[in-house]
């Protein structure tokens, strides 16, 4: 069997629930760094914020 052939038996709602496990995972691994390190993800915010703000169509 090759890549190919076990992506194409994979199902939709088989994605979705991998991806839906990895976006868990990721927003705990960043909620805790968050805890961890408050001024850094602070920081982390305020770039992102202005970033967006200064970000033109």
């Amino acid at each position: 069997m090759t890549m190919a052939d076990a992506t194409a038996m994979e199902t939709a709602a088989d994605r979705r629930r991998r991806r839906d496990r990895f976006l868990r995972a990721l927003n705990e691994a960043r909620a805790v760094r968050n805890q961890v390190r408050p001024r850094q993800a602070r920081a982390a915010r305020m770039r992102r914020a202005i970033h967006m703000r200064t970000f033109s169509w």
